[in-house]
């Protein structure tokens, strides 16, 4: 049965509403270590705002000269991706890794019942792609092993001496 999106989606969904400012939502962000968040309003996803879209408004409060002042009067709602694009927990991983390719999106929120129930990103496939490198380097020193004990039996000098390790004198 291939893997599914539940198996390694994250579940601690942290998200602000669409009233939340920028600033807000950044602080967030830094404070746990995450590039997207969703933007709930009653445990409902409307939105979703990545550390790229803050960053980008950031940039052209630079350029007006209101920086500071600019993240903390904008609301997620001015700059928030609406109709996000959203995945099922029973959804394979292979599918949605595909999706987040072809489409160049870095997470899908994960959706059942119209509720908000996790969200995967390009991060947790790196992961997924981390521990299938770790069991194919398992089984390929497994393999070498194997070939490593058969040359050693082949090429020991007194191999002809042993027979269920006991050596006849």
């Amino acid at each position: 049965m291939p893997a599914v999106v539940s198996e390694i989606m994250s579940r601690n969904i942290i998200g602000l509403p669409p009233s939340a400012s920028l600033a807000e939502a950044r602080t967030l962000m830094q404070r746990h270590h995450i590039r997207h968040l969703p933007v709930l309003e009653r445990d409902k996803l409307v939105g979703l705002i990545s550390q790229r879209d803050i960053l980008a408004a950031q940039e052209s409060s630079l350029e007006k000269g209101t920086n500071g002042a600019f993240l903390q009067s904008h609301s997620l709602a001015e700059i928030m991706i609406s109709g996000v694009t959203t995945i099922s927990s029973r959804a394979g991983i292979r599918e949605a890794a595909l999706y987040l390719q072809k489409h160049k999106y870095g997470c899908l929120p994960v959706v059942d019942k119209g509720k908000l129930v996790g969200i995967v990103t390009d991060s947790d496939f790196v992961a997924v792609a981390i521990h299938l490198l770790e069991v194919l380097d398992n089984q390929l020193a497994d393999e070498n092993i194997d070939d490593l004990d058969q040359d050693e039996l082949e090429l020991a000098p007194d191999a002809r001496d042993y027979q269920d390790g006991f050596r006849d004198r």
